[in-house]
């Protein structure tokens, strides 16, 4: 009997999040959670929960022109230098400006999307990066330290639940203060009491998210406290506390 040919998968983008607007002026990519190393096929519960906050984004975005679509990874593992979620993080922003054009792009991630998020963050296309409860390794004196300089010239937002025990908030505190160094436009809310999958807050998280998307893609006016966060001098604007009730206030 023959040997039976190896399936090699390869990253797609998902159908679109909603209706597609008949002119596209920016996209969001929402980028799952993953594993540390792993050949298995994309987890469908992360895709899911991406896909959620997806729905509220191109609800509110569709009057700008906001195409959002979740990037379905050839498998769900980092798997160490091949560093493959960020690999797929970037040819999905290639493939959003093969089918939109010349429009601002933003990358969403959660866990280990996140992650991939910041690495991709420097490509051409990318103006704005979104990093929920982000996987981070542990630093190491041996090893490098996490890039950050592919991040100037991008708006930055790290969102992390004070209680997280996936994932260390210290770590992206610490990577976010090295960024801030050569970017001032990042910033960093803390959710206090919360755990990785920022479910207590839910509400909160996702009229943030949408603030901070829909300001970095089409210029609308940030809330006060993502301003004051851009615009603090570290660790204030990096150590931000998520108001309970943020987004009430905005009337979303």
């Amino acid at each position: 009997m023959g040997q039976q040919a190896t399936t090699v998968r390869e990253a797609r983008l998902g159908k679109a999040v909603g209706p597609v607007p008949a002119t596209v002026s920016g996209v969001v990519l929402l980028l799952p959670a993953g594993a540390e190393t792993s050949a298995r096929r994309p987890s469908p519960l992360a895709s899911a929960t991406v896909r959620t906050l997806g729905r509220a984004l191109a609800r509110e975005g569709r009057r700008d022109g906001l195409a959002a679509h979740v990037v379905h990874y050839r498998s769900r593992g980092w798997n160490g230098a091949q560093a493959q979620l960020a690999r797929d993080a970037d040819w999905a922003a290639d493939e959003a400006v093969r089918r939109y054009g010349d429009v601002p792009v933003c990358l969403v991630g959660i866990d280990m999307g996140a992650r991939a998020a910041l690495h991709a963050g420097g490509h051409s296309a990318v103006t704005s990066v979104l990093a929920l409860a982000p996987w981070l390794p542990e630093e190491d004196v041996a090893a490098p330290l996490e890039p950050v300089k592919q991040l100037a010239g991008r708006r930055v937002m790290i969102v992390h639940g004070t209680n997280d025990e996936r994932t260390d908030p210290e770590l992206s505190f610490r990577l976010a203060a090295r960024a801030k160094k050569s970017n001032r436009d990042i910033c960093r809310f803390e959710v206090h009491s919360d755990g990785h999958a920022l479910h207590q807050h839910r509400t909160e998280v996702h009229a943030l998210a949408r603030d901070f998307v829909l300001g970095s893609l089409f210029g609308r006016a940030f809330s006060r406290p993502v301003q004051d966060a851009l615009a603090a001098p570290p660790p204030l604007g990096l150590r931000m506390p998520l108001a309970s009730g943020f987004g009430r206030s905005l009337g979303r």
